[in-house]
Parts: structure tokens; C-alpha cells; sequence
């Protein structure tokens, strides 16, 4: 039955108001973002594009303590690394692009942007587009002063070979922990007379003693490279099979994801060829079978309270994607970790 009176207290409520005065305690923060201090959204297809929609910063590289921030998000825009098909390079340009995610994560309950100081510093400087051994280099030399001023990295490549460097920076005080989500699991020798490569970081990282392989867990695992990835049984380790996530469920994934990470500093590294290429067909080497979004979303969301101290979405070449479906799962899948980041007790000691 229509109830007039209900109608009249609604009217009296929001009529004439503006939504951070009368909206739900959880949602203002994120209102209050969203709309900023003159109450006007910006508009989606002007001014200047940054990643998850956060200030842009690109000054903050230059000082020795990166203005002070807690997270950096950064792009790295190289691809020399590649394999396969080649375009990775473009990865950070279409992540940026993609506008609309976030601001309030409604599963964790958290405001990511708020709970932080964080920016978009740009990319990673680097001397060549040339060398892949050079770019390695200045990589692994940008995310070391990151690790110094004790700020945590969220980064978009770029190939996967960018995360070699990454940890290198990050883990050159003690090996990280590492929970890896693929098609692959990139732990490759030398190939072409290059030990640097898309399909290799993590046997790197290891030997360079900045990655704990017993803290390590390779999730989505499939297709026909199965052959290469020895060193990560021998290493020892955790290994899941897309059949594996199937016969076991997402939840018993998750939990032995926090079993093998334990309370140690952990890191993300989320390749986007992990998703099956229905979802995510713009990726430089695509393997059916994969995960779906949702399913790796509560992968991701599964991970609450793990020390994570950076992370990253590689592996987006937009070219392959003329609907953007790629790009714009790789934000949400940033915006995932970023969430995760102020939830963990490195933020909470910061």
C-alpha cells in the first residue's frame, strides 16, 4: 500500500541537498572524494588522466623522501621483454585512461584514497627504449631509492620482467614473500642469450636472494609452457593449477595463500594473461582456461591483513583490445591492491 507519509519524510530528506549531508556514514568519504571541496564532479573524458583518478605527482620522484607519501603508484612503461606479441609499453597509458573506479571499495569497507597519502608519480625515467639489460637497471636503481624513503610501490607495466627489478629495489634488506597470479609462472633460464625476460623475473629475484621462494604462490597456472617452470617445484615453490583452483575452491586458495605469505612483508604481482582471454584478450601471450574477474577479485580481496609492501598489474597491451575490457580490468585489479595496501599492518604502522 502506498504510504504518502514515507513519500513526504524522503522529500523532506533529500530534496534540495547535496548527497555527502545526507547520505550513509560509510559512504561520505568517499562522496567527499568524489565530489571535492565545490561539490562538482569532474568530468571523465577532461583534463588530465591519472592512474585510479589520484593526484598527479610527478615532482614527488625527485625528492629524496617522495613528498612524503605512503603509496606511490607508477607506471613503467617498457615491453623489451616480451616473448611474444609486443605492446605492454602502452600498459600505463591505458590504465590511466580508464576513469571511474573506485573511490570506496564496498567488500573491504575502505576508502583507499582517503586512508593514505598517495599520488601518481609518473613513470619510471628510463636511459634507453633501447637496451632491456640498461632498463633493468634504472628499474631496479628507481624502486631501491622507493624502498630508502620507506614509501610503497603500486606499479602498471609494462612486460612482467619489470617485477625482476621491483623486487630487486624492494627486496634487497630481506627476500619477500610473493603471491603471484598467472598463466605462467615466469621462472625461466636464459633464452636468446638473455636471462632477462617476461618469462623469467622470479628465478632472478630468487637467486638475487630478494624473493623467498618457500613464501611464494603461483596461482592460474596453465597452457603449454608447463615445461619451463622447474625451477619453481625445485625451489620450492607453491604452485596451483587452473585445476587445482577449480578442484579446491577459491576460498581453500586463499587460504593456503595466507599460509604460504604468512605475516611476512608480501608481495602482489598480478599478470593479467591470468584471467581467462574471454576477459582480458588485449595481453601479449593469452592462454584459455583462466581465471574470471570475479573469481580474482576475491582472490585479491581474500588477502586482507597480509603485509604487503607493493605490488603490480603488468602484462596490458591494449592494442590486442579494441573494447578496453583489458585496461579496464587491469585498474580494477590495481585499485584491488591498492585497497589492500592501507589494510595492512605496514600502513597501520606507518
Amino acid at each position: 500500500m502506498f504510504d504518502r507519509s514515507k513519500l513526504e519524510a524522503l522529500r523532506r530528506k533529500y530534496v534540495g541537498v547535496r548527497e555527502t549531508e545526507v547520505a550513509p556514514a560509510e559512504f561520505r568519504q568517499a562522496l567527499a572524494l568524489t565530489f571535492g571541496e565545490e561539490y562538482r564532479r569532474p568530468m571523465p573524458f577532461a583534463g588530465v588522466s591519472t592512474l585510479l583518478d589520484l593526484p598527479y605527482r610527478p615532482d614527488a620522484a625527485g625528492s629524496p623522501d617522495f613528498g612524503g607519501l605512503d603509496i606511490a603508484l607508477v607506471g613503467v612503461p617498457m615491453d623489451l621483454g616480451v616473448t611474444n606479441r609486443a605492446g605492454a609499453r602502452l600498459g600505463p597509458r591505458a590504465v590511466r585512461a580508464v576513469e571511474r573506479i573506485g573511490p570506496y571499495h564496498h567488500t573491504l569497507g575502505v576508502v583507499p584514497g582517503a586512508e593514505c597519502k598517495a599520488a601518481d608519480i609518473g613513470d619510471v625515467p628510463m636511459r634507453s627504449r633501447y637496451s632491456l639489460d640498461s632498463c633493468i637497471e634504472d628499474i631496479a636503481a628507481f624502486y631501491g631509492r622507493v624502498r630508502t624513503a620507506g614509501v610503497r610501490p603500486l606499479s602498471v607495466g609494462g612486460d612482467h620482467s619489470i617485477t625482476y627489478p621491483i623486487l630487486k629495489g624492494l627486496g634487497r634488506d630481506r627476500p619477500v614473500g610473493l603471491v603471484h597470479i598467472d598463466a605462467h609462472c615466469d621462472t625461466m633460464g636464459e633464452i636468446d642469450g638473455s636471462k632477462f625476460h617476461h618469462g623469467g623475473p622470479f628465478r632472478q629475484a630468487v637467486l638475487d636472494g630478494v624473493l623467498d621462494p618457500e613464501r611464494t604462490i603461483q596461482i592460474g597456472i596453465r597452457g603449454a609452457a608447463e615445461i619451463f617452470w622447474g625451477f619453481s617445484y625445485d625451489s620450492g615453490m607453491t604452485v596451483l593449477h587452473i585445476e587445482d583452483v577449480d578442484r579446491m575452491g577459491i576460498d581453500a586458495v586463499v587460504e593456503k595463500a595466507r599460509e604460504v605469505v604468512g605475516e611476512g612483508p608480501t608481495y602482489i604481482s598480478f599478470d593479467v594473461d591470468g584471467l581467462d582471454p574471454v576477459f582480458a584478450p588485449g595481453t601479449g601471450t593469452p592462454e584459455a582456461g583462466g581465471l574470471t574477474p570475479r573469481e580474482a577479485q576475491a582472490l585479491l580481496r581474500g588477502l586482507k591483513g597480509v603485509d604487503i609492501l607493493g605490488g603490480d598489474v603488468v602484462e596490458v597491451a591494449p592494442q590486442y583490445d579494441p573494447t578496453t575490457n583489458t585496461a579496464m580490468i587491469g585498474a580494477q585489479m590495481l585499485f584491488e591492491v591498492f585497497s589492500l595496501m592501507v589494510l595492512t599492518p605496514a600502513h597501520a604502522r606507518r
